[in-house]
């Protein structure tokens, strides 16, 4: 288990013990050799995992100067001492600001612009003496004067809750643990939370805290494919329980001004048919897909919110999906998705049209920022593209004119002149056209010479947004194209682009990146000993599928925090989330769902050939995607493959699935990822062009 010593130093990556364990299952027999790393509570697999990243520093110990100057070079593109824009909620002006040499933000308040400057919540002070801080929840009460929040200080995801008197400056000790929402009655006496289970991290339970008083419990969800939310809505009139599976929800509400009331259930569970509301003006307002997988729009009286009393507002589309829905007090504003391409609609609810917001450029972001008043004649949303910095408008919502208020500077000389995006459809093997955004350097040779990254993520309806990432540009200004693939079973093109990627048809998923890339290579984009594929979690899955599919295909393969034990992470069934994803990826107890991801579940598909260079990553706290899964990866894939290229693992011993929380030691990730890319891909000399 341990590497293989020479004078100078390690020769060779460590060589994990073999101890066989077999598994049957449908008439099938798996051994797994590596299964005793599971087991974080050895020493032996502590040492193992401490003697991969002694083999990765000294495998990458060349690269140590290009690592610095990459990361200065990327932290000299950011405002280190900045300032959000305020937004208003209960009379105070909110915001936060970043300080040059700290890692974390500081949250603060003042009465109005000009006004003495409050701090609520400086992150650095509560990161002290741990290695991992994370804020979750932040919410402050009606009237301003507590605020309840929450924190992680592992990277496991299991927050401690909170509340401060921002009079007095004194915080409760953990009000509670493991809680996932928290909801403020409307006199701020009542705190609602929901709770996670310390084992499965499944959101079950729902509580009443009076402060002062005692913690009731108020529901449990039995069903164990269901989590539990709960908010306040923005008119502040209800709090809104949630109860949804990856297929289907119900909604709870209870008056917040009777905190001690009795919950109304506004319709009930149906497999497959989701519903979320807000609330405005005595009626609720309902996104619902029972009529059509994207979603319409109806609203139902408060007092008979049921089924039989919906009113359609906006019929189902089958090209555009609805994806979220904001009540203020004179208009409803809708968040779609439409070609790939989010939209903001605004629509008066007193009969008038459904009005589009317009965005400049062919492929970008947009989403809701804090909108946290009501009575507000504004919207403000964040947008952002490849070559555009996070901006921060106010959309009148009148005249549906947009007020810019801040963008994210970026320093160093960064010429936004300099770059191109392309929107390009590639056909899957299937026929299916699969959109695919490019970032490059204009004047970048289109020849086949260019190195590519091809980025992907398709899994459970989440949208490929096109983002903008300053560090992006240490990639770029060396020649490298950045490619995004809206593959299925992401959310790109609404339900039905999900529901083409998942389940029975999950291997559309990998297919389709596959395709992609050779779209890339064919069309001269790159070629395939220039090209490397990044992916994480569930986007790690992916990276193992393709490495397994197509390893010609690519030059090198990032893998970070992958999700490539399928099986046997779906067998165990006290692992946290593995019972509400079988709406994902299936239940392999199930004969037919067996086959599925036997079908391409990376560790059970590695085999005796070549493979791409490949960089993986993990963290030991990580409760999203355990560390063993990677781990047996790679000892596995070293055992098996017939090349020379490397594998290289690294695990971060003091975080989560999101790996580093302060931005620095987060930036100093990054550039190990990219001096690897770089390397991989034969540009390491290469110097950015100005």
């Amino acid at each position: 288990m341990n590497p293989r010593p020479t004078a100078g130093g390690l020769t060779g990556p460590p060589i994990a013990e073999r101890i066989p364990r077999a598994t049957t299952l449908h008439g099938e027999t798996r051994t797994d050799d590596y299964a005793w790393l599971q087991d974080r509570t050895s020493a032996a697999t502590i040492r193992h995992l401490e003697a991969e990243n002694a083999w990765t520093a000294a495998a990458t110990r060349d690269w140590r100067p290009l690592e610095k100057a990459l990361y200065a070079e990327m932290l000299g593109r950011i405002q280190q001492t900045d300032l959000s824009v305020p937004y208003r909620r209960s009379g105070w002006l909110w915001y936060t600001r970043t300080v040059e040499g700290r890692q974390y933000p500081i949250h603060c308040r003042r009465r109005d612009e000009g006004a003495p400057e409050e701090v609520v919540l400086d992150v650095n002070a509560l990161a002290q003496g741990h290695t991992f801080m994370a804020l979750g929840d932040y919410e402050a009460g009606p009237d301003a004067r507590l605020l309840a929040f929450t924190t992680d200080a592992s990277g496991y995801r299991q927050y401690a809750l909170h509340v401060k008197d921002l009079a007095t400056g004194r915080t409760t000790e953990d009000l509670a643990e493991r809680v996932t929402s928290v909801a403020w009655s409307a006199d701020g006496s009542t705190l609602f939370y929901t709770q996670e289970d310390p084992v499965s991290k499944r959101s079950d339970t729902l509580w009443r805290h009076r402060l002062g008083g005692p913690h009731e419990k108020l529901h449990f969800e039995p069903d164990e494919r269901f989590e539990l939310h709960v908010a306040l809505s923005r008119s502040r009139e209800w709090i809104v329980q949630t109860r949804s599976s990856h297929t289907t929800s119900e909604v709870a509400v209870l008056p917040a001004a009777e905190p001690g009331g009795s919950w109304r259930l506004v319709a009930p569970r149906r497999q497959d048919v989701e519903y979320y509301l807000d609330h405005r003006s005595g009626h609720f307002w309902i996104r619902a897909n029972d009529t059509g997988r994207n979603f319409r729009v109806v609203i139902a009286p408060v007092d008979a919110p049921g089924p039989d009393h919906w009113r359609e507002v906006v019929p189902h589309r089958d090209a555009v999906m609805v994806t979220d829905l904001h009540c203020f007090r004179d208009r409803v504003v809708l968040v779609e998705r439409e070609r790939a391409l989010p939209q903001v609609a605004v629509l008066d609810p007193t009969g008038g049209a459904m009005r589009r917001a317009a965005f400049p450029e062919a492929a970008y972001s947009v989403g809701p920022a804090a909108n946290e008043e009501f009575d507000a004649g504004a919207f403000r949303y964040a947008y952002q593209s490849f070559v555009t910095p996070p901006s921060v408008f106010d959309l009148d919502l009148a005249t549906l004119e947009s007020r810019f208020l801040k963008r994210q500077e970026v320093l160093g000389g960064w010429d936004p002149a300099r770059y191109a995006i392309e929107r390009i459809e590639i056909g899957a093997r299937d026929g299916t056209k699969v959109p695919v955004t490019l970032l490059l350097r204009r004047g970048t040779p289109r020849d086949g010479s260019a190195p590519c990254l091809l980025y992907a993520y398709g899994s459970y309806g989440i949208p490929s947004h096109v983002t903008f990432n300053s560090n992006r540009f240490s990639l770029v200004d060396r020649g490298v194209v950045y490619a995004l693939a809206h593959i299925r079973g992401g959310g790109d093109l609404g339900k039905a682009w999900h529901d083409a990627g998942r389940m029975a048809n999950k291997m559309n998923t990998f297919t389709d990146f596959v395709d992609a890339a050779a779209a890339l290579v064919e069309a001269k984009w790159t070629s395939p000993d220039r090209l490397v594929a990044q992916g994480g979690s569930a986007g790690g899955l992916l990276m193992g599928a393709v490495a397994n599919l197509r390893p010609d295909l690519f030059r090198g393969i990032l893998s970070l925090v992958p999700f490539v034990d399928v099986l046997n992470t779906m067998l165990d069934e006290s692992l946290p989330l593995t019972v509400g994803e079988f709406e994902e990826w299936g239940n392999p107890k199930v004969p037919e769902q067996y086959g599925w991801m036997r079908r391409y579940s990376p560790y059970d598909n590695l085999e005796a050939k070549a493979y791409p260079a490949m960089l993986i990553k993990t963290s030991l706290n990580d409760s999203q995607v355990g560390y063993w899964e990677p781990a047996k990866y790679v000892a596995k894939l070293r055992a098996l493959k017939t090349d020379a290229n490397p594998v290289l693992f690294k695990c971060n011993m003091g975080a989560g699935h999101g790996g580093s929380s302060g931005r620095y030691d987060a930036l100093r990730d990054i550039a190990f990822d990219y001096a690897w890319i770089l390397h991989t891909v034969g540009r390491a000399g290469a110097s950015p062009r100005a």
